[in-house]
């Protein structure tokens, strides 16, 4: 299937599965997870109509973004990001949507700071970067992001940063056969980010969870940023 017919059928998904608890497809963001995929792939996607992507790498995204920089997409950069690389993703992407340290919440925030005149010049930049805590719900230690109790004061650090905006929480569930299994991880970030909204007195809009495997369960949890790659664009190395 190509990818816009791949592509109408994920949406398709999408909105049954926000129709079985109620809520309305349009809440949820698709961002089609591109790694690994060319600069020809990301410009299929967005002609059928996608408009947010996610890159895991700093490196790999640098070799493509010449190559699609004219298109009105909003980039994100969703794989674990090395502090020594904070600068560079604060240049490349519109928000990233892992920041799993304080250490590294500051260096973005400096690194906004000092090259904000250069990303000014792009019409959808913001006075502050968007970003979302990463947390750690699977006891695998290839996972990145904070632990639950970590999570209120790092939520508030980031807040006293003037150059970064805190919009909500991301995770990376276990990946497990059945999505139902998982189910359990979708619901717990879902609590995370009511009881940390309350506690800090704002609303925090995103909850990114889910990805092809299981982005209908994360959706009906509540997810109103689902990360997919594989079901847009086919299997890595099938093109």
């Amino acid at each position: 299937m190509s990818i816009s017919e791949n592509l109408a059928a994920v949406k398709a998904r999408m909105a049954r599965a926000a129709a079985r608890v109620g809520r309305n497809p349009e809440e949820v963001t698709l961002v089609a997870v591109s790694k690994t995929f060319s600069a020809e792939h990301i410009r299929e996607a967005f002609a059928a109509g996608v408009r947010h992507f996610g890159e895991n790498r700093v490196q790999e995204w640098e070799g493509k973004f010449s190559q699609v920089a004219d298109l009105d997409a909003t980039w994100h950069l969703i794989g674990h990001l090395q502090s020594n690389k904070a600068r560079r993703a604060a240049n490349l992407f519109h928000a990233i949507d892992s920041v799993d340290s304080l250490s590294l919440a500051q260096k973005l925030d400096r690194a906004y700071t000092e090259c904000i005149a250069d990303i000014q010049a792009d019409t959808r930049a913001l006075s502050r970067l968007p970003v979302l805590i990463e947390v750690r719900l699977s006891p695998e230690l290839t996972k990145s992001g904070v632990h639950a109790h970590e999570l209120p004061a790092l939520a508030d650090a980031i807040l006293a940063l003037p150059h970064l905006e805190l919009r909500g929480l991301m995770t990376i569930p276990p990946l497990l056969n059945n999505p139902e299994d998982v189910r359990p991880c979708f619901r717990r970030l879902r609590e995370l980010r009511d009881g940390l909204s309350a506690h800090l007195g704002c609303p925090l809009s995103v909850l990114s969870m889910g990805m092809s495997h299981d982005f209908e369960v994360a959706i009906e949890e509540g997810a109103t940023q689902v990360r997919i790659g594989s079901a847009v664009f086919g299997e890595r190395g099938a093109k």
